[in-house]
């Protein structure tokens, strides 16, 4: 590495510890365990969702549904952490400081709803793609402004809900066929 891209990978690096700082500040002053907010997003949107999985998840089906979770999990903390970090949206109240993005939404919220909304599908041999759909356009329309009218989420730079229902219309069928894709190597 020449003097210049060190210098420069310096600074980035020195910035992002300044950023972490800020953040952790912020979340002790406005967002950490003394706000109400914390324990809605604690009870209501981690824990919640968890032990409503528990109890509702065909354990027969365990592994297929995880797997499809885990992929909705993974594409969502992706999009969220890309669009917090370009200012797109962000969360005035996370449940810890040293993430990118909301954990639990992208963790326990959504990847649960997308989880029991194929276990339905599967069980009652509907149609995957329509109330996945639908979950999205409730997500994006309904959800979600609920969360901005309470100060949960906050959109910037012009973005709105429609952009968000794109995101949901690009995830949970890509999710899909990669679990399906793994479905037939297993074959």
């Amino acid at each position: 590495m020449d003097k210049e891209q060190l210098k420069s990978y310096n600074e980035v690096k020195s910035l992002k510890e300044q950023l972490t700082g800020l953040e952790t500040e912020y979340w002790h002053l406005y967002s950490g365990l003394a706000t109400w907010q914390f324990w809605v997003i604690l009870l209501l949107f981690f824990i919640g969702p968890l032990v409503a999985l528990y109890f509702l998840i065909d354990r027969k089906k365990m592994l297929l549904l995880g797997f499809y979770g885990f992929n909705i999990h993974v594409w969502f903390g992706y999009f969220d952490t890309w669009g917090t970090r370009q200012g797109f949206w962000g969360y005035p109240y996370e449940l810890v400081p040293f993430f990118s993005g909301n954990i639990s939404l992208d963790a326990a919220f959504m990847p649960i709803l997308f989880m029991l909304v194929y276990q339905w599908t599967l069980n009652n041999n509907k149609n995957f793609y329509l109330y996945s759909l639908l979950l999205s356009l409730f997500l994006s329309f309904i959800f979600k402004p609920i969360l901005v009218m309470h100060d949960f989420f906050q959109f910037h730079h012009g973005t709105n809900y429609f952009h968000l229902f794109l995101t949901f219309l690009v995830i949970f069928p890509f999710s899909k066929l990669i679990t399906n894709v793994f479905v037939k190597m297993q074959k």
